[in-house]
């Protein structure tokens, strides 16, 4: 069984496994552990949350939540699935639980997407992260010598891929790219090149395309959003967001679920509308090359 104690910083309980059964996996001296609720996490009711919202958000669940091996105090809760649609009885939810969360101190990692799920991708991300995030710490700690070359980002190391080239080792969408050129050769795909662009919201999520040309005339499409709240991925999460879309994209492929295809016309036209609103975005629109047919 877990045993749940109170934390004495803040609303945060302390989480302690005392067997396997409730903990996933131990990576990097931390613990990753299932569908927990926001009532598992956090001691009572906050500060400026109504009883309403805490009986309504308590019994919500996250995905995951990684917690200190050493502590036990959670480290980020994350959540893996569709973006909820505006105003139904999930955002709702969403939106209450994001209250609690930010009253409690409680770091929130959330990815939306429409083909990627907490089963079949949830562990690899969450692993991903973890690792993402050590290394950055080990980065900064170098970057703080003069005598040391900037270090690599994570997301940019090379290494040997799977198919034998060299490449970003820590590129998510890396087996994607190998399976859409093998699909090109077996005729399955118009283009063996997987595309995508990657922006940030100045007062939203960071997003990410990804589209391969399954015909001459329409592509197959993939967004993710990542949305952090007191968290850091340890890489760029507009880079993050468009990788994770490119893994969806190999899930569609692997599955032959290529029936939704969008024309290419359109996809175009959707890139340049989102380059009029560069000034809504950090950092601008770096893509403009791919608002030409």
């Amino acid at each position: 069984m877990t045993s749940i104690g109170s934390d004495d910083r803040g609303w945060l309980r302390t989480v302690s496994a005392e067997s396997g059964r409730d903990t996933l996996l131990s990576r990097a001296g931390q613990r990753i552990q299932t569908n927990r609720r926001l009532s598992d996490l956090v001691q009572g009711r906050p500060p400026g949350v109504t009883g309403s919202q805490w009986s309504s958000a308590s019994r919500a669940s996250f995905d995951f939540v990684v917690c200190s091996a050493d502590t036990g105090r959670a480290v980020v809760a994350v959540e893996i699935g569709p973006v909820a649609a505006a105003g139904s009885a999930e955002q709702r939810v969403e939106r209450l639980k994001d209250a609690v969360s930010e009253a409690a101190g409680l770091p929130v990692l959330r990815i939306g997407s429409p083909t990627l799920t907490a089963t079949e991708h949830g562990r690899r991300l969450v692993e991903y992260v973890i690792d993402a995030r050590a290394y950055a710490a080990g980065s900064a700690a170098l970057a703080t010598s003069d005598d040391e070359p900037v270090p690599t980002g994570f997301r940019d190391i090379l290494g040997r891929l799977p198919d034998g080239r060299t490449g970003a080792v820590n590129d998510l969408g890396a087996l994607t790219r190998a399976a859409v050129v093998e699909a090109y050769v077996a005729g399955r795909v118009a283009d063996p090149i997987v595309r995508g662009l990657h922006v940030r919201w100045a007062d939203g999520p960071a997003q990410g395309w990804s589209w391969v040309q399954v015909r001459p005339d329409a592509c197959l499409v993939e967004r993710v959003s990542v949305i952090e709240h007191r968290f850091s991925c340890g890489i760029d999460p507009a880079r993050l967001a468009e990788d994770l879309a490119t893994v969806a994209v190999g899930e569609r492929l692997r599955d032959d679920a290529v029936a939704e295809l969008v024309p290419r016309a359109e996809l175009t036209a959707q890139i340049v509308a989102l380059s009029r609103r560069r000034d809504e975005l950090v950092g601008g629109f770096a893509f403009d090359h791919l608002c030409a047919d």
